[in-house]
């Protein structure tokens, strides 16, 4: 087959397999958003937290993590209305679901996650290019949504660093394939990736499961050393991408506990890994109405505290 042909019939398949929004983005080079501003979700507060205020809280971490990266924050606060949630995500440019500790089916995080998982969805299919990051939980509420049940299983991981197993498809990921071949080698032989969480999706549960086979691309797994489960993953057909390990914990974060290093590699990792999610939410070009209301709606008008460097969060913001 010539050259050319080769290639047209490639893109034509892809378009076949691939949501609008990202096809789309393959065909043209779009003009980009060099102001974005993506929203990262708060969640109820946690119970032994002495310093808690209000309902809710953001990890700064997870503001400094993007911001670092070339992209502004917005909080997003829960036990809002639908249409509150639906002016929002006209407004922002991508969603970040942080890590944390609340139930995946009952808590108002997972409520507001469902309303902009399927927000997301439905702008995607429109050709709206709309990209959501998840992070630990934010990972496992993405399973949750997709498979539209609870297929955690517990793991061993609670405090540990550890090389990721890429898979075969890693390389040429929308995720990683821009990575430094140097840094791809680093995440995959030194413990750097920082794990903090006591479930997982383990592949058998992922492979038993035809929502969730469907809808995700297994880019890496680790193991505690009974169960292999799913480290990072992103959608075949959404700008979805998910790592159940803490990328913005390596640059941001100082408890002095196993799991966390602050390596040259492990931060490197977390600015790529950011970079990229603020890559792809450039891709989106939704807008506040005014200035004014961009101007009221961004972190900077709310204050972290500072809670100690022995404290899980170094700093963290609190919301009515």
């Amino acid at each position: 087959m010539p050259r050319t042909a080769a290639a047209v019939f490639a893109v034509l398949i892809a378009c076949l397999w691939c949501s609008p929004a990202l096809c789309a983005v393959g065909r043209t080079r779009q003009q980009l958003n060099y102001r974005p501003i993506i929203g990262v979700l708060a969640q109820e507060n946690l119970p032994w937290d002495q310093f808690a205020r209000g309902s809710s809280y953001i990890a700064a971490s997870y503001v400094k993590y993007l911001e670092a990266a070339g992209a502004r924050v917005v909080p997003i606060r829960i036990n809002r209305t639908e249409e509150e949630y639906a002016k929002i995500f006209n407004s922002i440019n991508g969603l970040l679901l942080p890590g944390g500790d609340v139930d995946l089916q009952t808590s108002q995080f997972s409520r507001a996650a469902k309303i902009f998982y399927n927000l997301a969805l439905k702008a995607n299919d429109a050709g709206d290019y709309f990209p959501i990051w998840g992070t630990c939980q934010g990972f496992q509420q993405l399973t949750v949504l997709t498979a539209n049940k609870n297929l955690l299983t517990l793991t061993d991981t609670k405090a540990v660093a550890l090389p990721l197993t890429l898979t075969s498809v890693a390389p040429s990921s929308r995720l990683f394939r821009n990575f430094p071949k140097d840094l791809l080698r680093s995440l995959a032989n030194e413990n750097i990736t920082a794990n903090f969480h006591s479930w997982s999706l383990s592949m058998q549960n992922y492979s038993r499961n035809a929502k969730l086979r469907r809808f995700y691309k297994i880019l890496s797994t680790n193991s505690d050393g009974k169960k292999e489960f799913i480290s990072t993953m992103e959608a075949n057909h959404y700008p979805f991408y998910a790592v159940q390990w803490h990328p913005e914990k390596s640059p941001f974060e100082w408890v002095d506990k196993p799991g966390m290093v602050h390596s040259v590699s492990a931060v490197r990792a977390s600015f790529y890994t950011a970079s990229f999610f603020v890559s792809e939410a450039m891709k989106n070009h939704h807008h506040y109405p005014s200035p004014d209301e961009e101007d009221k709606a961004l972190i900077y008008n709310f204050s972290p505290v500072y809670r100690g460097f022995d404290a899980v969060f170094v700093q963290t913001y609190y919301f009515d």
